[in-house]
Parts: structure tokens; C-alpha cells; sequence
């Protein structure tokens, strides 16, 4: 297999196949964060940073399917290998969500290879080193950083057996406070306008019940209960489960939405494939439930994915890319100016909530939010006083 990376526009690199693609290395493109998918160029874009490019390389490395040019010396490469292995399986063993996961071992592995050649002991000081570059040389987002710090504190806690606990010398990431954009009811119902099919749908999931991106897309037939109208959404943030009401306007659009999966899967089952990548704790358990009908994913992709070393067809969910895209144009097209995206949808979900008169705990409870804290960033949207306020120049 052929991969071709090259420049694009703006501040982006192209990635594309030249013979097909394997679910493995379709899943290492589907790491890098911020990438989006160019139909017309049949091609993956994804930031031009040398952080993202070593990513995308190391991912596409971790399949086995590739040999990088310039091989890392073997004690080197053995002993990262190793302790990502046995941090990975504490992973695991705690239950940590695949999203943690995947950025756990990615910000431990960028610092055992910055200190790769580091005589001593690693410890707390190279930590504060590793995590000031980050705040100073790389300038990431506040969040970036602590998630990089939770990253290093479980790894030398789980897997080093160490406790790290004084953090004075870090260089924090300013942390700027931000005010959720947030749509009104007749902007939301513009932009839904402006979409169409299973895009909509899940853009309507989204507004109606709160979900995240992530959440919406990875839901199974079998989480939808139309019996006692709730959605179940299994492994969100934090490795939680939760239950969201099913908005009744929606349940036409659903069962036709499964009839259709319904359709895919049997055409599938047809063809001798019909699997689909089933929970953690499903894997091991029966071979033949990947092929039952509930376990479908209620916003599959349009193409099965190919493994061209065991010659083995699957379906993955809709890309999260494409319906981030969708959303996007039916701002635009609706003529919204607002900087929405799909997230705006679980905001303005939230405060729409709390406008109508409901408690912030129930809106908590729906959210997922463990720090009810979380939630009250929408009581500061709802506060309106400052609006009150008559300019001065208003009085002339």
C-alpha cells in the first residue's frame, strides 16, 4: 500500500491511498486530531504542525504495516514500546475510555522521547520541564497541557510506581475564559433547514437530547428504546453511561433510520461481511455478535472499510469529519455568523433547558457533567443584567 502525503492550501497536509485502505490504517488517520475529510480529493487533511505529523507517522508505524526510513536504535525503541505496553494495560484495567486511552499513550510517548537520552532516572523535574516547553515552545490550550499532566501522573504512578505531587515549577497555559456560543431557537431551526438525511438527524440528536459529536455517532440500534422513549449512551466522557430522553418529533425519522440500517446490514450479510467492531467487553465473548443486527451502528458510513491483509470487509460509523463539515455550511448557508459548530447544538440544548424553568441538576444529570461547576457556565449565558445596563450614549 501506497500513502501519499503532500501539501494543501492553507495550513493543511493531504493524505491519500493509492491502492485502498485497511480499518488500521484508516484508524491511524482517524487519530490525528482536527482532521477533516475533502470528498473531492478523496483525501484526509490534517493540520500542517509537526506535532501532527509525527503522530499521523507514529500511528501509521503502530500498524505494522510500514517501516519508517530511518529505524530507531532497538533499546530505545524496545523500551518505549515496553512501557507504553504496561501502560496501556493499566489502561485497560481501569476501564479508561479508548478516547483516554489513545491520548494517554500519546503524551507519555512524546515524553519518553524527549527524554530518550536522559542518563538519570526520569522524574518530577523532567516533568516540569516537558510540561512548561509545552505551555512556552508549543503554546497548546490550557486543557492540552493538564490532559498531557494527567497523561504523566498515571503513567508514573501505574506503571513507574512513583507519586509525583509537586508541580511548583510547571509553567501553567494561560487559561482563557470562554462564554459558550450559543444558538436561539430560530437559528437552531435555520440551521437544521439547511441539512438533510442522516446528517440532520443526528444534528437534531444532538439539539434535542445534548449529546456530544462522539456520543451521537457511535450509538448502537440497540441503545434507542422506543418503549420507554430514552436513549442510552454507553462509554461518554469519563468512561460514564447515562440516559437522555428520546424527543417524540424524532421517532418517525429513527425507525426509518434503522429500517435503513436495517437494509445495509442484511445487503451486507449478503455479500458474506456484516461485521462490526463491538465494545471492549464484547470482544472476547461471542465472534457471532458482530454480525447481529442491534449491535449496527444507527449512523454507519457509506463504504465498508477493507482490510487488505486479511481480506476483510466492516463497517465503521459515519466520520465524525462529515457531519462537523455538514454543520458548518448549514451555518453559513443560513446566514448565521455565530462561531457554531456541533457542540453548539449540546450548549444551546442546555440553555434552552434552563430557560424553560428546568433545575440545573436535571440539566447536570443530562449533560454527564460530574461537577455540577461544569454546568453552571450556561447560568452565566442566561445572565442578562449587563444587557440591562443603558449605554450613555443612548441618554444624549
Amino acid at each position: 500500500m501506497t500513502i501519499n502525503i503532500r501539501p494543501h492550501t492553507g495550513s493543511k497536509i493531504a493524505v491519500s491511498f493509492s491502492e485502498g485502505f485497511s480499518s488500521e490504517v484508516l484508524n491511524a488517520v482517524r487519530k490525528i486530531p482536527n482532521r477533516q475529510w475533502n470528498n473531492e480529493q478523496k483525501a484526509w487533511l490534517i493540520p500542517d504542525t509537526q506535532s501532527a505529523i509525527d503522530a499521523l507517522l507514529n500511528n501509521l508505524y503502530e500498524t505494522g504495516l510500514f517501516s519508517p526510513q530511518l529505524p530507531v536504535p532497538t533499546a530505545e525503541k524496545n523500551y518505549i514500546t515496553q512501557e507504553l505496553e504496561q501502560l496501556k494495560t493499566m489502561l485497560l484495567t481501569k476501564h479508561y475510555s479508548p478516547h483516554t486511552i489513545e491520548r494517554y499513550l500519546y503524551w507519555t510517548e512524546q515524553f519518553l522521547k524527549a527524554n530518550q537520552n536522559t542518563p538519570v532516572p526520569l522524574g518530577q523535574s523532567h516533568i516540569n520541564i516537558f510540561l512548561s516547553d509545552l505551555a512556552t515552545k508549543k503554546q497548546v490550550s490550557p486543557s492540552t497541557q493538564n490532559q498531557a499532566l494527567a497523561a504523566l501522573l498515571f503513567y508514573f504512578r501505574y506503571v513507574k510506581h512513583e507519586n509525583p505531587d509537586n508541580m511548583t515549577e510547571v509553567i501553567h497555559a494561560k487559561k482563557k475564559k470562554h462564554v459558550p456560543a450559543v444558538l436561539n431557537k430560530q437559528e437552531v431551526a435555520a440551521v437544521l433547514e439547511y441539512m438533510e438525511g442522516s446528517k440532520r438527524l443526528a444534528a437534531e440528536l444532538m439539539y434535542g437530547t445534548g449529546m456530544r459529536l462522539n456520543e451521537v455517532l457511535t450509538l448502537r440500534i440497540i441503545d434507542i428504546d422506543f418503549d420507554r422513549n430514552e436513549i442510552t449512551i454507553h462509554n461518554a466522557k469519563g468512561g460514564k453511561d447515562r440516559r437522555v430522553m428520546l424527543p417524540r418529533s424524532l421517532v418517525p425519522k429513527l425507525k426509518q433510520q434503522i429500517q435503513k440500517v436495517k437494509d445495509i446490514h442484511q445487503k451486507d450479510l449478503a455479500d458474506g461481511w456484516g461485521n462490526v467492531q463491538l465494545p471492549d467487553n464484547l470482544m472476547n465473548r461471542s465472534e457471532a455478535a458482530a454480525k447481529e443486527f442491534r449491535w449496527q451502528w444507527l449512523f454507519p458510513q457509506k463504504n465498508r472499510w477493507i482490510n487488505h491483509t486479511t481480506v476483510q470487509e466492516g463497517r465503521y460509523h459515519l466520520d465524525e469529519s462529515l457531519l462537523q463539515k455538514a454543520v458548518k455550511q448549514a451555518v453559513r448557508d443560513a446566514g448565521i455568523i455565530k462561531n457554531a459548530s456541533c457542540h453548539t447544538f449540546r450548549h444551546s440544548f442546555a440553555t434552552h433547558l434552563l430557560e424553560s424553568g428546568y433545575d440545573i441538576r436535571t440539566v447536570q444529570e443530562l449533560l454527564g457533567h460530574s461537577d455540577i461547576r461544569t454546568t453552571m457556565v450556561y447560568t452565566h449565558v442566561l445572565n442578562k443584567k449587563e444587557m440591562e445596563v443603558v449605554s450613555p450614549l443612548d441618554m444624549l
